[in-house]
């Protein structure tokens, strides 16, 4: 793997001090006393509260669930209607009933969870990892670990102050098959590696117009994806078990709208960053993990649009962003939520360019190469043996995977167990944020030295963090 231990620049998110641990206790009005984290033994029970349990969040209760002693006491959404079929699940998969809480402060409060998730839309992760990791939980959240670069700061300070471990859900850096690509790559096995693209090519269908309120009761939606699904017709029925201005939290105040609401929140600014932050942050991680960079790119320059629908989508359905480093090598990654072909077998992953051949990589972590200028196949994630990882192997069950790593690094107490910590998790997170400011600015973006974000560019610079709504404020813990 990826360096990622070295040492942190002077501005790398490391004021993890005294006075931030002040700044911590104090910073928000909302939140409770201080509790350091729970040390728990090697086979001890992991208690666990999953926080947004639609999509994402149903994949949470399935997947921990599954873990040896770990136990979902709590399931928490703002949406009501969610609860009956998910303490379902639990109750015939497993033989207990988890309780339910729609404020996810309910959930902080009680001393008897250990851990929690997050799947909620990106403008909740920040403020909802800072104020578990105040009550001393342990958290795992989604990708991208924050809504802004300036919020995924507070949330490392948050995790390091209140000595509590801090996950984010990159599951490639889990994967043995992953892993070893990454090996290859790194002990040279296509050359000197000079360029890498990360490819989100997702067809993503018109999200159509809506007016603000309920729906008519007889008014079906589908979502038209790849994917797609009947969603439930919002009638005010429906939404008397919605806690609307909750799931607002710190974004702006505005009016029920289906399509910034469950799912369609990823194409608005407000609560999502688009596809270039909802599928590429994975894609996002795997290049910058395959390149070897710790460091920010020196420039950044993204271009795109929203073609051929006419709909509420506020963000670009196809978008290319290239970023270039000091020693000159080029990360490009592009979004194409339209009909378009694959790049060599490649349409959801990761390629790599070396001196000698190229490397492929799915998002499921298998991987082929090429050599030459005839493209000869090379060693491939079928031929080359996945090395077993400690960190994975903890939990001393055979259950492996992210969400192992995340419960065998709780029972450990050690930071140094999880694959993807919060600062890992947050650099990758970091470079589709950059991205997405120069396409709506326009421009390319220029950083200076390894740890200064755009300082020449105070428009831009004012875009790395978000306006808050009170009381749901993200606190400054620097």
């Amino acid at each position: 793997m990826a360096n990622e231990k070295k040492e942190l620049t002077r501005r790398e998110f490391g004021k993890t001090t005294a006075k931030t641990t002040a700044a911590v206790a104090a910073a928000s009005t909302l939140t409770g006393p201080f509790f350091p984290g729970k040390v728990l033994g090697a086979n001890d029970q992991v208690t666990l509260a999953v926080i947004g349990i639609r999509g994402q969040g149903s994949g949470h209760i399935r997947g921990f669930s599954k873990i040896p002693g770990v136990k979902i006491k709590t399931v928490c959404d703002v949406d009501e209607n969610l609860f009956p079929e998910r303490v379902a699940y639990v109750d015939k998969e497993h033989g207990y009933k988890p309780g339910t809480a729609w404020d996810m402060r309910n959930v902080f409060d009680d001393n008897e969870i250990d851990a929690v998730t997050f799947a909620t839309p990106n403008h909740w992760h920040a403020l909802g990892t800072i104020w578990a990791a105040q009550a001393g939980k342990h958290i795992y959240v989604e990708k991208p670990s924050c809504h802004t670069v300036w919020e995924g700061e507070q949330m490392i300070n948050a995790a390091r102050a209140n000595k509590v471990i801090c996950q984010v859900g990159f599951q490639n850096r889990s994967r043995q098959n992953t892993m070893a690509a990454m090996k290859f790559l790194h002990e040279g096995g296509i050359g000197k590696v000079y360029m890498a693209r990360g490819l989100c090519f997702k067809p993503r269908w018109d999200i159509g117009r809506y007016p603000d309120g309920p729906m008519e009761s007889g008014e079906e939606f589908y979502l038209r994806t790849n994917n797609s699904g009947k969603m439930p017709t919002y009638t005010r029925e429906y939404l008397a078990k919605v806690h609307y201005d909750m799931w607002i939290g710190p974004a702006p105040k505005r009016p029920f709208n289906r399509n910034r609401f469950h799912y369609n929140w990823h194409w608005q600014w407000a609560y999502g960053n688009g596809d270039t932050g909802n599928q590429g942050p994975h894609q996002f991680d795997v290049g910058r993990w395959g390149l070897n960079k710790d460091e920010y790119p020196e420039k950044i320059r993204s271009m795109g649009g929203y073609y051929i629908f006419d709909s509420q989508q506020n963000t670009p359905n196809t978008q290319t962003t290239i970023f270039e480093y000091s020693d000159g090598t080029i990360f490009e990654f592009s979004t194409r939520g339209l009909f378009t072909n694959a790049a060599g077998q490649v349409r959801i992953g990761n390629v790599f360019y070396g001196s000698e051949g190229w490397l492929e990589i799915d998002a499921g972590g298998n991987w082929k190469t090429y050599f030459g200028y005839d493209g000869e196949p090379g060693p491939n994630s079928e031929n080359i043996e996945a090395e077993e990882s400690d960190a994975l192997n903890t939990v001393g069950t055979g259950v492996g995977g992210h969400f192992g790593n995340f419960i065998a690094a709780v029972r450990s107490g050690k930071q140094s167990d999880l694959t993807c910590d919060i600062e890992v998790g947050h650099r990758s997170s970091v470079l589709p944020h950059l991205g997405n400011i120069s396409y709506l600015l326009g421009r390319e973006l220029r950083n200076e030295g390894h740890d200064e974000l755009i300082l020449d560019d105070p428009e831009a610079r004012a875009m790395l963090k978000g306006d808050y709504r009170e009381p749901y404020v993200v606190p400054n813990l620097s």
